[in-house]
């Protein structure tokens, strides 16, 4: 199933009609399910991934399809495909705390080499790339709820900073590549997205949460519990990245569920959704953890005629299914 870059690309019969989009970080949570999204509207996709954060089990069900194939590549590094691409899907990077803490090099580099490169791409094959960018670029905002025209409050040298830093880049030479060489794009900023396919310990209240209440496990929460998230569910979130993509918004535009809550009410939410008995902890807030954090998506309403649909309720349950199946077969 993985191809070398340097293996001759195959012209995919049934796609020579179809829109080719390529999607770095295609093994990944968000990548993979933006592949499903784009085959089933009848795009052929290639996806890329290095796989130090991505899992090729998140693209298995692909094995087979004609309109699919994966490339395992590194986007810090030159890429080379012969293959007339149309859209460019760059949603690579590490993307989690426990990233910011292990990946940091890595993470700062797929931001900036990674971006420059996947726009250098879109350039030469005439295609439209959309940024995956992220609410960390607000950092612990003083605005609230968070518009796009705000710049942010991020410490530059802080251990969370090697990802806002590397976002803020990234949309940073993407507005450069967009006016200087009149390459079309997009930025999308993610706020805090969840569902199937999320890594099971990388260090997210979703991921936390569910797999220590299965276990019956202490649910364990940073802080006081206080700090707010807001909470998207993937299908959402895919729509409205897509709707961006065939938009004419070159501007970042928020993508996100603005209904907001604060992590202990999300732990207790978690606990009562998995008939769980653990107890509720509470540990030492990390450095220049955002103490609130909540899209207004005014924008994204007004030009994109999008809005989240699915209920906290409904993506819990097919998450918790989503993790307690990893558990009955011993992954977890």
């Amino acid at each position: 199933m993985v191809q070398s870059l340097t293996e001759r690309a195959y012209v995919m019969a049934s796609a020579k009609a179809k829109p080719l989009s390529l999607i770095t970080g295609g093994a990944g949570f968000l990548g993979s399910h933006i592949t499903d999204f784009l085959l089933a509207k009848g795009h052929a996709v290639i996806g890329m991934d290095n796989l130090i954060t991505g899992n090729l089990a998140n693209i298995a069900h692909l094995k087979g399809n004609p309109d699919y194939r994966f490339v395992h590549h590194d986007v810090t590094k030159y890429i080379d495909l012969p293959d007339p691409i149309d859209y460019i899907f760059h949603f690579a990077s590490p993307a989690s705390p426990i990233d910011y803490l292990e990946l940091p090099i890595q993470t700062l580099k797929v931001g900036a080499l990674g971006t420059h490169n996947a726009l250098g791409l879109a350039k030469a094959k005439k295609a439209r790339l959309l940024l995956a960018s992220t609410s960390e670029v607000y950092g612990d905002p003083l605005v609230h709820p968070q518009t796009e025209d705000y710049w942010g409050n991020v410490n530059p040298i802080g251990p969370r900073g090697v990802y806002d830093e590397a976002k803020r880049f990234a949309e940073s030479i993407t507005m450069a590549y967009h006016r200087y060489h009149g390459v079309e794009t997009r930025i999308v900023r993610i706020f805090n997205t969840y569902g199937p396919r999320m890594r099971p310990k990388d260090g997210r209240v979703v991921p936390a949460f569910i797999t220590q209440a299965l276990k019956n496990e202490p649910i364990t929460v940073f802080g006081d519990g206080s700090q707010t998230r807001s909470f998207c569910y993937m299908s959402d979130l895919i729509e409205g990245i897509y709707a961006l993509s065939q938009s004419d918004e070159v501007y970042p535009t928020n993508i996100g569920n603005p209904t907001e809550m604060s992590v202990l009410e999300f732990a207790e939410t978690i606990r009562r959704r998995c008939n769980s008995s653990s107890e509720i902890i509470f540990k030492p807030l990390p450095v220049d953890d955002p103490k609130i954090r909540q899209p207004n998506i005014t924008k994204a309403r007004r030009v994109l005629k999008w809005e989240p649909k699915v209920t906290l309720d409904q993506g819990l349950e097919s998450t918790i299914a989503y993790f307690r199946n990893l558990i009955d077969r011993g992954e977890l």
